[in-house]
């Protein structure tokens, strides 16, 4: 909806949905991405926020329970004041914003005002959940009828807006906010109908990696519940649906479920990384201690350009010296025409197919992902003695790789085309989610990774936590580190690369548990 007063801003009611941050719409996204303001809620995965702006204001307006940041008419109140500043505002709500979360009195309280707005609904936990733990909410077996009721409505008081009667007639019923009013919900269940053998779950946290389980039935579930000490946010849904979970259960049953998980590489590049270990179920905590910097002086690396046709070798040893390369050599006005006379190495796949984005195929690519495989490969390619080999990376690269090639009398320019620094402003979250308590590893993926975890986490609180927490290595090179620090590799990739990183987590938990 759209009015005449659209100057005056305009308000977007956006559904955030259940948890998994995978499952906001595109609209969601697309919604944030043009925010001047993000009020959000206690649900909201807070990775969405990095959708928006960094300049947007965010403004944390969550109920917990009893604890409200914000009563609803000074969330009300907020939503009309910033809009009315001109501001395109986002109030972003955990599943869907008309489907008991209040949306339907925020959206007509800005439309009293004549503010602009717009509803984006959102995939709701009452599907989501049960889909995450095994259970269609309909099923042409079982139910073709499905009610979404709000538990806070269940007391047995003259206010109960439920119909029982109707209600406990329909096949499959999911009780939104159930857990305080549970014993409510199931006298009034069996009161209307319903019988104790009545399949029955509970599922706290849904969709995400802290996703709870309880499957019972209306007989026995509040002992069940009592005994796991299950406290909100949590859904009831019961039904004979539920018997459906022992068969299609997918998501808790994945390798990774409910770990924890440290991802320290640069924020930019570690999405690869971080999506597949969710993938098996991971929760990943992105804590960048590195962070890919330009060098200050590009004298060394515009000169060694300008004089490429005089290489006979190219050799890229990570996908930051590419991008720093091309980056640079574009600037300087020039294509990869100019590389026609050289032949390219690369080490390991993903900095091969850098190199294809650019249009440029590797004539050399080691088995193995290190300085030594590299050498022993340009061995079988010919004589090295007197060739001119430029190596553009890192400031604080290995010497091995130049230092062997001397050797071999190859005339070596090692050229930095950018810098690694630590990235401090993870610092304090990091120390938080330590002592916290609550990590199962922490990956590595380069031994700066190593020496600026330890330099930001501190070397005593990095013991404490090694005795409880794995750490894991992409390879030889990176756990020598974490050794020579005194700490023990856990994992160790046997491919060293990202997906090899991947598959030696995944299987060191599977072997665990056989």
């Amino acid at each position: 909806m759209r009015l005449k007063t659209q100057s005056k801003g305009i308000v977007y009611l956006v559904g955030a949905g259940p948890g998994d941050p995978g499952l906001i719409t595109v609209k969601a996204v697309e919604c944030l991405r043009k925010a001047d303001v993000v009020i959000y809620d206690y649900l909201v995965e807070k990775r969405l926020l990095n959708y928006a702006p960094s300049n947007a204001e965010r403004i944390y307006v969550g109920k917990k329970g009893a604890q409200h940041t914000l009563e609803q008419r000074a969330i009300n109140h907020l939503l009309i004041k910033k809009a009315k500043q001109g501001k395109v505002v986002v109030r972003l709500k955990g599943g869907d914003p008309y489907l008991f979360g209040r949306g339907g009195e925020e959206a007509e309280a800005v439309a009293s005002e004549g503010i602009a707005f717009e509803v984006v609904p959102g995939v709701t936990a009452g599907i989501a959940g049960p889909a995450y733990a095994g259970i269609p909410v309909t099923h042409r077996d079982f139910t073709s009828t499905l009610a979404l009721i709000t538990g806070h409505e269940a007391r047995g008081k003259k206010t109960d807006k439920i119909d029982w009667g109707k209600i406990a007639s329909i096949g499959t019923l999911v009780f939104y906010m159930g857990i305080k009013n549970l014993a409510s919900l199931i006298k009034n269940l069996l009161i209307h109908g319903r019988t104790e053998d009545t399949p029955v779950a509970i599922i706290r946290w849904g969709t995400t990696h802290k996703q709870e389980t309880i499957a019972g039935t209306l007989g026995d579930i509040i002992k069940k519940v009592e005994e796991k000490r299950l406290l909100p946010p949590a859904i009831v849904i019961v039904g004979k649906v539920v018997d459906l979970r022992d068969k299609l259960n997918w998501f808790e049953t994945k390798p990774l479920f409910g770990k924890r998980i440290i991802v320290t590489r640069a924020r930019e590049q570690s999405g690869k990384l971080s999506a597949c270990l969710e993938e098996f179920g991971a929760k990943v905590i992105e804590l960048p201690t590195i962070k890919i910097m330009p060098i200050s002086d590009y004298n060394r690396l515009d000169s060694a350009i300008r004089k490429i046709g005089e290489f006979d070798w190219l050799i890229f040893t990570s996908v930051n010296g590419v991008d720093g390369f091309f980056n640079r050599l574009f600037k300087l006005g020039m294509d990869t025409r100019v590389l026609k006379g050289a032949k390219i190495c690369s080490i390991g796949p993903a900095t091969t197919e850098r190199l294809l984005s650019f249009g440029v195929k590797s004539d050399c690519q080691p088995s193995r992902f290190v300085a030594e495989a590299v050498l022993e490969e340009l061995r079988k390619t010919g004589e090295i003695k007197g060739k001119k080999v430029l190596m553009p990376r890192s400031e604080i690269a290995r010497e091995l790789l130049c230092d062997e090639l001397t050797k071999m009398g190859a005339k070596v320019a090692d050229v930095a085309v950018y810098r690694t620094v630590a990235d401090s402003s993870s610092k304090k979250e990091l120390i938080r989610v330590l002592k916290e308590g609550k990590v199962d590893m922490v990956t590595f993926t380069s031994s700066s990774t190593v020496r600026n975890f330890i330099k930001l986490a501190g070397k005593r609180e990095s013991h404490r936590i090694a005795r409880d927490i794995k750490f894991a290595s992409i390879g030889p090179i990176t756990s020598k580190t974490i050794r020579d620090y005194g700490f023990k590799v856990s994992i160790e990739a046997k491919e060293y690369t990202i997906p090899g990183l991947v598959n030696a987590i995944v299987a060191s938990y599977c072997h665990s548990e056989e």
